[in-house]
């Protein structure tokens, strides 16, 4: 008998096409994520979950869930999914990392250019109806970027993909990470920095780190204080990683020039958001992986692991390896 597997949410044909054929899956029909308490109801009696970053999964999911085996993540993150609680009833946890690298650092690059050359408020200035005068040498005045000073928060696969573009501007790239980079320093000439120092010579601040306690509002208040009034700040990481409110307080009072945002403390974004009000922010929904491409490889590689793991391998992207002595692999392959 096949392993029965929920997924919370459609996903690209590709994956999904291998899941169908391998396993009795259920797909939540909707485009909005499942409620709780849909996939408490479903995850009783399932071998496996299929999810995404939008799914809160923790003690309450697992209690109802006497036969699950597996939860395969959707996503690189996983900061929605209890880990510690999973591991300790061995449950294994999995999730797509590599595959979305270039991706999201081009996306980075994308909203980079255009905050910093005004792109979004050039589009609405024409769709408006207010490019009235055919040039004026003060219409829309952006930023330089090619020679100017990039600095990258957290040096991991997307910060030094992002590094890498940087080169073909010129640019002096500066990184902070809990962990030097050696590689990085060779390849582009990057220079290791404390955290404030790379707030305060950087043009451009691109974050790339995951969500954790320590990143929990690293970039706040104060460490906004730092940085240059010229400056932007790009974020496709996590959106907790920013003390939000400060961010906009930052903005509204001229103390930063602009950000571009893919990812929020709350999402989707509250309409009655500050944020929304200001014309000097890029504003994006959570897209930064969103090619076809990326999003199919994803999906397969969430097929790629529930197979290994019901083969009786050890999933190829297992983010809870202690698991493995609380329950090994099935010894059977289905």
């Amino acid at each position: 008998m096949k392993p029965k597997v929920y997924v919370t949410r459609e996903i690209p044909e590709r994956g999904m096409k291998i899941i169908l054929e391998h396993f009795d899956a259920e797909v939540w029909p909707e485009y909005g994520p499942p409620p709780k308490k849909v996939i408490i109801e479903k995850a009783r009696d399932v071998d496996a979950l299929v999810t995404l970053l939008s799914d809160k999964i923790d003690a309450e999911i697992f209690d109802a869930a006497p036969k699950l085996k597996i939860v395969a993540q959707m996503a690189v993150g996983y900061d929605n999914i209890d880990v510690k609680e999973a591991t300790k009833r061995g449950i294994y946890v999995t999730n797509t990392p590599g595959v979305l690298t270039e991706t999201t650092a081009d996306f980075a690059w994308a909203l980079l250019m255009a905050i910093a050359r005004r792109v979004v408020e050039a589009d609405k200035y024409v769709r408006d109806g207010k490019w009235k005068v055919s040039w004026h040498p003060m219409m829309l005045l952006g930023r330089d970027i090619y020679g100017a000073t990039l600095g990258i928060i957290g040096a991991g696969r997307i910060g030094s993909a992002v590094a890498r573009r940087a080169k073909g501007f010129n640019m002096k790239i500066l990184y902070y990470d809990k962990v030097r980079n050696p590689q990085i320093e060779s390849e582009v000439g990057a220079k290791y920095v404390d955290l404030d120092t790379l707030l305060r010579e950087s043009d451009f601040i691109s974050i790339h780190v995951p969500l954790t306690e320590e990143t929990y509002h690293m970039i706040d208040a104060e460490k906004l204080r730092l940085v240059k009034k010229t400056a932007y700040i790009i974020n496709t990481s996590r959106g907790s990683v920013i003390d939000e409110k400060a961010l906009c307080e930052a903005l509204r009072e001229g103390r930063l020039a602009g950000a571009a945002l893919d990812v929020f403390e709350q999402e989707p974004i509250s309409m009655d958001n500050p944020l929304l009000k200001l014309s000097n922010v890029i504003l994006a929904p959570h897209i930064a992986s969103a090619s076809y491409e990326t999003r199919s490889r994803m999906a397969e590689m969430v097929a790629e692991n529930l197979i290994a793991f019901f083969e009786g391998r050890v999933p190829p992207n297992l983010v809870n390896p202690d698991v493995v002595k609380v329950r090994p692999p099935p010894d059977k392959k289905y």
